[in-house]
């Protein structure tokens, strides 16, 4: 660079102006803005997938399912009631997989073969009651229950007499329709809860 100025100053080493007349000395290069960072979004979290519904009383497409089943379970039960009744949880849990989508562990199995099974409790209970009143009523049941008892193998005559005795008074017969619709309870809703673990055990492997 020059060591004078052209209005003749002496110019300091690596001097940019001249401290007399202010001119320039060197081209002075601006350095280029250096560009804005740039801050890329972070991407939202993924939703988190929808909570499968509890297989109970709450849930309506588990209600309509197991009623629908146990209609139909209660009609047939007419023809097949041992086989039909098992049948009816497997059933119960394959409609609601094929409806939802959703595949039953064996608790859950279970829980839809209880929900079918009390409500076919529900409905048998109707039938039978419509079957037997008006037998019961009549005297006719009684006589049945007797000629049942007359029948068995081993028989005790002072037994047989205390128990036609208790069938045909009023609480005694009672008593023997509230223990039998206990009995048919408790099978209806034992068989139910099997075909409801068996159905959620087989329908879970596809």
């Amino acid at each position: 660079m020059p060591e004078f100025c052209t209005c003749g100053a002496q110019l300091p080493p690596d001097a940019v102006f001249c401290h007399k007349c202010g001119k320039p000395q060197r081209d002075i290069v601006e350095p280029e803005p250096a560009p804005p960072p740039v801050y890329l979004a972070a991407a939202p979290p993924a939703p988190p997938p929808p909570a499968t519904p509890p297989v109970n009383f709450r849930n309506r497409v588990a209600v309509r399912i197991a009623l629908m089943v146990a209609i139909s379970a209660t009609i047939m039960s007419l023809v097949i009631p041992l086989l039909n009744w098992a049948a009816a949880g497997f059933f119960a849990v394959f409609l609601y997989r094929r409806r939802t989508g959703i595949l039953l562990n064996v608790g859950a199995g279970v829980q839809m073969g209880l929900m079918t099974g009390v409500l076919m409790c529900g409905l048998f209970a109707v039938v039978f009651t419509a079957q037997q009143l008006p037998a019961a009523l009549s005297g006719r049941l009684g006589n049945l229950i007797q000629e049942q008892l007359k029948n068995l193998p081993s028989q005790d005559p002072m037994m047989v007499q205390m128990m036609t005795n208790f069938i045909h008074s009023g609480p005694g017969l009672a008593a023997v329709l509230v223990a039998s619709l206990f009995m048919m309870f408790v099978m209806i809703i034992c068989l139910s809860i099997a075909g409801g673990a068996l159905g959620a055990k087989m329908v879970g492997r596809h």
